[in-house]
């Protein structure tokens, strides 16, 4: 009776064993799907932010739906590229120029 309790015991201690390695085997392979699954909550998180903002400021929305009206799909986007463009150099002036010197020129 004692020795096949003692059996038992040890035939429960490896199959512990075996699945605390095959639970780290398994989380080691499940790693990039997380990465992946971050990515997307990060995505979705930026879509309902954006929503949220369009929501809480429809100005701008009518603003770009009206340009696109009057100044055609074609003129608009030759425009949207220009703001683009001032955009990226106005962050690239900001990033270079320390923010003292910048501070005391929009004054």
């Amino acid at each position: 009776m004692k020795n096949s309790l003692l059996e038992l015991h040890q035939q429960r201690g490896r199959l512990r064993e075996r699945i605390a390695s095959q639970r780290a085997t398994l989380a080691q392979q499940l790693v990039p799907l997380q990465n992946a699954s971050d990515a997307g909550q990060r995505i979705v998180s930026l879509v309902r932010g954006a929503v949220a903002y369009l929501k809480s400021h429809p100005l701008p929305v009518l603003l770009a739906v009206s340009a696109l009206v009057l100044l055609k799909p074609r003129r608009a986007l030759r425009w949207l590229g220009r703001g683009v463009a001032l955009w990226r150099s106005w962050r690239a002036l900001r990033a270079w120029v320390p923010s003292s010197l910048l501070g005391r020129w929009l004054r």
